[in-house]
């Protein structure tokens, strides 16, 4: 188990339900805080029972369940997202998705927003490249997301499972050559009594002071850890929610996306100072990307579908359209044009940054959940977590140059040198473990 919304399986109180004035009901997990406007209608009680109340009509009530969007959503990857920040369509058992997003979309808004710009491009206009090769190998169960580092040839890779408390969490380090794990740290305990711990989702990296940041997003907080020795560093908290952490080596800050508070917030690189947060109102900012030339910062708003700039001068955000449930972002080589994720609507839009418009909304494949540039080609890889895929754009062309099989429940794509890393939430064979995969570029 590794989202909220899953089933625990112990038939312990993990899960409300929720209803609004307009009589829809949602599953909702116990630890997550209730959004405006719902209620408790049921339990707290298990995962089951609470189905099972969801399934039976109330007085006065809607018989259906809470209005779902179709294939969108996966919780801690509202709408409410999990740790990881997503929604609920990776969810893997399938009656939850009827049991869905009810409060989580009436706590940001509907994921269709006003600013989207044009259709995604039909399917007919793809093309493929068999030219790609992947390489998977299995790794842990758990795994969030990956990041590179240059300095010392290695991946992160995190690794959480369960629900509140997480008692099994681990940073691993992984030879981007063989997949193999060469080494892995576990965070702090934060709670004797259960054993709960500083569990980790969330990852970037700092060459230039050898650390691996990452997100602490049940505890609220942000951590460091030595690239060197795996140590445990440091933990920064007062971050509710963080979702995503991006690193600014030019301005020495690193940056992370506050859920639930709808905020940006930077810290201090060396210092781990606090040096600038900005809030908007009735956002849920996921992932993040910084423009290394001019330190803008970008999130993609997953309660509004649209993006937030933030520049490096300024504590007032601009506001840009994107597609439905936008989730996460990249940029291009030159900080022109932003790519952003969009999961419910299982596509990628090319925003442009000068004008503020969407030029083009190009299909990838249900529930798309990250996005990364290939800074030398210009081409997306975008991670298509219920589609089991990562797909390859050619943005300018407003093509697919690629559809190639990443495990269920494709979570996260980064590139580096032109080779794309990916994780899965495959929980394949008895061992339910996860998979790490290297996409190869063509020679």
């Amino acid at each position: 188990m590794t989202h909220p919304f899953d089933p625990a399986g112990t038939g312990d109180p993990t899960h409300l339900v929720l209803a609004d004035a307009a009589g829809r009901r949602s599953l909702w997990p116990t630890w997550l805080r209730i959004p405006p406007g719902w209620t408790t209608d049921f339990g707290p009680a298990s995962h089951e029972d609470c189905l099972r109340s969801i399934d039976v009509p109330l007085p006065g009530r809607d018989t259906e369940p809470a209005r779902p969007v179709p294939q969108t959503l996966t919780a801690p990857d509202p709408m409410t997202p999990d740790p990881g920040g997503n929604t609920m369509s990776g969810t893997r058992n399938p009656i939850d998705r009827r049991a869905v997003l009810g409060a989580a979309i009436a706590a940001g808004g509907a994921l269709g927003s006003a600013g989207t710009a044009s259709a995604a491009t039909p399917d007919r206009d793809r093309t493929r490249d068999s030219a790609y090769a992947v390489k998977s190998a299995e790794l842990a169960q758990g795994l969030y997301q990956v990041a590179h580092s240059t300095r010392n040839g290695v991946l992160w890779v995190t690794s959480s499972i369960g629900y509140p408390p997480v008692t099994r969490s681990r940073l691993l380090k992984v030879d981007p050559r063989s997949l193999k794990l060469l080494a892995s740290t576990t965070p702090p305990v934060t709670d004797e009594a259960t054993g709960a711990l500083e569990a980790v989702y969330g990852v970037a990296v700092d060459d230039v002071h050898n650390t691996v940041w990452v997100t602490a997003t049940l505890s609220n907080a942000l951590a460091v850890y030595s690239q060197r020795t795996g140590r445990h560093l440091a933990t920064l908290p007062g971050v509710r929610h963080p979702r995503d952490v991006a690193v600014d080596i030019a301005r020495g800050l690193v940056w992370c996306s506050a859920l639930e508070e709808g905020a940006i917030v930077a810290f201090d690189l060396r210092t781990y100072q606090e040096k600038k947060r900005v809030t908007v109102e009735g956002a849920w900012p996921a992932g993040l990307a910084v423009d290394p030339y001019t330190g803008n910062v970008y999130a993609a708003d997953l309660a509004k579908s649209r993006l937030i700039e933030v520049a490096a001068g300024s504590d007032r955000p601009r506001i840009l359209p994107a597609g439905q449930g936008s989730i996460d972002v990249a940029l291009a080589a030159d900080g022109r044009t932003a790519y952003t994720a969009n999961q419910a609507a299982g596509s990628v839009s090319v925003v442009d940054l000068a004008s503020g418009e969407v030029k083009n909304e190009i299909k990838t494949g249900a529930g798309t959940l990250a996005v990364a540039t290939d800074i030398c080609t210009g081409r997306v890889f975008a991670a298509n977590k219920d589609a089991g895929t990562t797909t390859v754009l050619d943005p300018r062309a407003g093509t697919v140059l690629a559809d190639l099989a990443t495990g269920a429940n494709t979570d996260h794509v980064v590139l580096a040198h032109g080779t794309a890393y990916v994780v899965d939430k495959a929980a394949a064979g008895p061992e339910t473990i996860d998979s790490i995969h290297r996409i190869s570029p063509p020679r």
